[in-house]
């Protein structure tokens, strides 16, 4: 199988917006939980968001509750909204199956295809 990649990403102004988007493999991608996560440089990697099988029960951690919104199609896309954007969300942002997150997590350094997020004046 392919690893999800991550694209969207840029330099944008502290309050302003993005929209990220995942491109999953296709296969059984409806059977599937994504997830996003984000890693900062010497800092462990970092859990930002869930979405359900059926894009209806997003989870936000509480660091961008009311800020991000994830979201999905059915076909194999995986998207992360950024709004009121802050200097602490500068990462590399990484969409993975929430079946691997624990994985993900416990590594220091993750092989996939993320997109940089960089929020400055």
């Amino acid at each position: 199988a392919v690893d999800p990649v991550a694209s969207g990403g840029g330099l944008v102004q502290p309050g302003g917006s993005l929209r990220l988007s995942c491109t999953a493999p296709k296969y059984a991608f409806n059977n599937f939980e994504y997830s996003w996560v984000r890693q900062t440089p010497g800092n462990r990697l970092e859990w930002v968001s869930t979405i359900n099988r059926y894009g209806t029960v997003p989870s936000y951690a509480d660091s961008v509750k009311g800020r991000f919104t994830i979201s999905r199609d059915t076909v194999n896309m995986v998207y992360l909204q950024l709004d009121s954007l802050k200097t602490d969300d500068t990462a590399m942002y990484y969409c993975v199956r929430t079946d691997q997150l624990g994985l993900v997590l416990g590594l220091t350094t993750y092989w996939g295809q993320g997109t940089q997020v960089n929020v400055s004046s």
